[in-house]
């Protein structure tokens, strides 16, 4: 077992099914109480081109993937070229196609024959895999039942059928391997991948309008919300492009409904007017942007982190921001609230920075406690009666009332208004009327500023974990979290004292948060997924603190323990 853990992968082309061996598989180890990392390798191509799905699973919690396969599952040629040297001499290697002839393994090697009768082969193989690993027959039907719910009574037998089959073909093969899975009892997860977890946070904090235009990594925003609007009451609409998306969602908050929109870069670039039109307007809106490789389309289905100066600096003119970054599928829900919370707060844009490791990474986790989560309020001024409503009120804080147009009070009473509630995307007067004079472009300049000092006292401080006196310090930021724990933890088995500081809100960085904790480490050393160790250098601009040492990848693949490992020796 690698690492204290078992590093499962099924490989083969894609339109062979592997999503439902891979998610059935993961539904019914979490079912039976394993921790899990779901690394999800998918080509730009409906069908053909190499696929994988790699399942690291424990009895200890677990948050980084691992190169080195225990078990492989191969349904392809390719996929039994490709991974075989990858397979340690204890693992398993389940041959999934006919057609491959296994070459002399240290590992052991079995060929899976299935009848022409056998409708669905992959799920026929997931019984045989699930077989031979020693996972119990109901956790595995319990688990395909579930993912079947919605299909035809006839469909869903027939895959029972074929997992019935596969669990007896492995049984009858399981005295020729050693069981793989480490014994554990149920518990209560659930499985859940970062982009869910965000569409879940933002239910939770009364989201009342989505707009999207589909783009990989951040789909599954978006068919997740689809899923749960009419029953949870609130509006998903596709659009035309990225434009119409945004222009869309800052009307609707404009009128309060919380509003968010989810896209990636390439559609991103299309919403950087209208991220200034929420800064002018001080309008709220959170914005989800999955980071995957550019510049372009780049790599459309694999990962990287390299938009974040795109997100610091998007937008033309100057304008206050915060933006999100989580590290974990738990991070992704929490972070989300916090993102409405802040923009309802600062009354402007705040941004959501994933990727698509995490976005498509599942995890096993605790069930989220929503009876206990406050929703977000909108807003509760009530419209003044004697004077003219100012929609841009010049405030201490910087923050202006804010009254819904045509109700007194946004949240309590919808009774018409006599008072004119009046938004300009030009500079403007308090009264929200476009002005020239450039008195007051100074007033407002400096009034919108004012909510920086606002969002700085909201800002969630980086995590530190490990020694407190480390020799070696790594910093890392969002998905990049998982595994520069494990090394952590890795490191000091090895004796060598070590720590992480983690940033799940990279903007703004307060430089007491981290300054002590840079100079006191012997070796600092940045961990992100770009080529320019874009992070490294805002640490330096915001603090003076210059990391020197960094590990960076931008091959579109996320950070393995032993990429790590091997870069810090």
């Amino acid at each position: 077992m690698t690492y204290d853990s078992l590093n499962i992968v099924v490989g083969g082309e894609a339109g062979q099914g592997l999503a439902t061996v891979g998610q059935v598989l993961a539904k019914a180890l979490v079912k039976a109480g394993y921790s899990i990392v779901v690394t999800q390798s998918y080509q730009s191509r409906i069908r053909g081109g190499y696929n994988s799905y790699a399942l690291r699973v424990s009895t200890r919690h677990i948050e980084a993937p691992v190169e080195t396969i225990d078990v492989l599952a191969a349904f392809s040629l390719e996929a039994y070229r490709l991974n075989r040297g990858l397979v340690v001499s204890s693992g398993l290697i389940v041959l999934a196609d006919e057609r491959v002839t296994p070459l002399q393994e240290a590992a052991a090697c079995l060929s899976i024959k299935t009848d022409k009768n056998i409708p669905y082969a992959n799920v026929f193989a997931l019984g045989a895999v699930g077989a031979l690993l020693g996972l119990p027959e109901e956790f595995l039907e319990e688990a395909l039942n579930a993912f079947f719910s919605d299909h035809h009574a006839e469909a869903l037998q027939k895959n029972l059928d074929s997992l019935s089959q596969g669990i007896r073909w492995g049984s009858s093969r399981s005295d020729e391997v050693k069981r793989m899975l480490t014994p554990t009892r149920p518990r209560s997860l659930c499985m859940m991948h970062g982009n869910e977890a965000i569409a879940f946070g933002a239910m939770s904090a009364g989201l009342k309008f989505f707009s999207f235009y589909p783009m990989t990594p951040a789909t599954s925003v978006a068919t997740t919300l689809c899923e749960h609007s009419e029953k949870m009451d609130f509006f998903v609409e596709q659009a035309e492009d990225e434009i119409a998306a945004i222009n869309m969602a800052i009307g609707a908050s404009y009128a309060g409904a919380p509003s968010m929109v989810a896209t990636s870069g390439g559609g991103f670039a299309l919403m950087t007017e209208a991220v200034s039109l929420a800064g002018m307007t001080e309008t709220p809106i959170v914005i989800v942007v999955a980071q995957r490789p550019g510049p372009s389309t780049g790599l459309p289905t694999r990962t990287e982190q390299g938009d974040l100066e795109f997100v610091l600096h998007a937008g033309h003119g100057e304008f206050p921001r915060a933006v999100f970054a989580p590290g974990t599928v738990e991070e992704c829900f929490h972070l989300t609230r916090k993102a409405f919370d802040l923009a309802e707060l600062s009354r402007g844009p705040v941004f959501l920075l994933t990727d698509q490791f995490l976005a498509d990474s599942y995890r096993a986790i605790e069930p989220f406690d929503f009876e206990s989560l406050p929703v977000i309020n909108v807003c509760n001024e009530l419209a003044p009666e004697n004077k003219a409503f100012q929609t841009y009120a010049i405030t201490e804080s910087g923050v202006s009332p804010r009254v819904l147009p045509g109700l007194t009070t946004s949240c309590v009473r919808a009774w018409s208004s006599e008072q004119l509630v009046i938004a300009d995307s030009d500079e403007h007067t308090e009264d929200g009327h476009l002005t020239e004079d450039l008195d007051v472009r100074n007033l407002m300049m400096e009034k919108r500023w004012r909510k920086f000092d606002l969002i700085k006292q909201q800002v969630v401080p980086p995590l530190f974990e490990g020694d407190e006196d480390p020799e070696i310090l790594l910093i890392c930021w969002g998905s990049t979290r998982g595994v520069a724990k494990e090394t952590v933890s890795t490191k000091q088995k090895q004796g060598v004292t070590c720590a992480m500081l983690h940033f799940s809100q990279v903007w703004p960085i307060i430089p007491t948060h981290v300054l002590g904790r840079l100079q006191k480490a012997r070796r600092v050393i940045g961990v992100e997924a770009n080529y320019t160790g874009q992070f490294c250098r805002l640490l330096k601009r915001e603090t003076g603190f210059d990391i020197r040492e960094q590990i960076l990848r931008y091959d579109g693949l996320p950070f393995t323990l032993e990429y790590v490992l091997d870069r810090i020796r």
